[in-house]
């Protein structure tokens, strides 16, 4: 299998510690691919692991965003972090990006923690 990895379109192969020594190898070179997430999403469902092919979609759906945007969805969805309005705000932020899967857990994370009682007062 010709593997290509990042959103250089290196084949894996080209990673090496002499690449990476040499400056050949850039972060980019070695982010992970939203195909890549989507082909293991593919695999998890095929065997039977429905629930992590769902976590390899949205994670496939944010590979285009800021790392400083992905960490602060990921604080905002601790308990106590943000209120429901918060929460569906950025449901709305990322759906206007076309990251659905993520819209949705956002979503089901504001009811969900209002009805619980966690979010910030």
């Amino acid at each position: 299998m010709n593997l290509q990895i990042g959103f250089s379109g290196k084949n894996v192969s080209e990673v090496t510690v002499e690449s990476i020594r040499r400056g050949d190898i850039t972060l980019d070179d070695v982010r992970i691919h939203p195909s890549t997430l989507s082909h293991q999403a593919d695999v998890a469902r095929e065997n039977g692991n429905p629930q992590l092919a769902e976590n390899f979609l949205r994670a496939a759906e944010l590979t285009g965003l800021p790392d400083e945007t992905v960490l602060r969805y990921y604080d905002a969805l601790r308990p106590g972090r943000s209120t429901a309005q918060d929460l569906l705000q950025i449901a709305d932020d990322l759906a206007a990006i076309g990251a659905v899967k993520n819209s949705e857990l956002f979503r089901q994370a504001a009811d969900v923690y209002a009805r619980r009682g966690l979010t910030a007062k």
